[in-house]
């Protein structure tokens, strides 16, 4: 098994900027929707305390760019878990390339800092992280070598 969850997108023309490259924020968008992906297939429980008052908060989130993607290109997201702390989760996002020619080509890597709180929107507090999210996510474990 992947020590990673895959989310593969191929970028369209919408996501391009005008001289032909996919615009900063999309990367952040994709990660998003690869942590809601994953919470939706590995997760699932997740999602029904989520309905109910868990709040996951984005505390910060970072991207680093080595090339450019264009309009048409194949791109796998690679999520893993970089902390697993008390209240709060890091992801780590490798962004690759995938072409039949050269195969892999890393061409960002980005993360997320996650806050867990529970509570009515005027009074969050912060909340341990669901032991059925912190089980979903050990499989996905960033090796110390990364």
């Amino acid at each position: 098994m992947a020590r990673y969850f895959e989310y593969r997108h191929v970028v369209g023309f919408e996501e391009t900027n005008l001289v032909g490259n996919v615009y900063y924020v999309h990367y952040l968008r994709w990660q998003g929707r690869c942590r809601e992906l994953f919470l939706r297939e590995r997760a699932p429980r997740v999602l029904d305390e989520l309905r109910a008052d868990l709040k996951l908060f984005t505390l910060r989130v970072d991207c680093e760019f080595f090339a450019e993607l264009t309009a048409l290109d194949e791109v796998s997201v690679r999520m893993r878990l970089v902390d697993l702390a008390q209240t709060q989760v890091e992801f780590g996002f490798d962004y690759l390339r995938l072409t039949e020619a050269v195969g892999e080509t890393l061409v960002a890597r980005g993360m997320q800092r996650v806050a867990c709180m529970r509570g009515p929107n005027t009074r969050t507090v912060p909340t341990r992280v669901p032991e059925v999210l912190a089980q979903a996510l050990a499989p996905y474990v960033r090796a110390e070598a990364s």
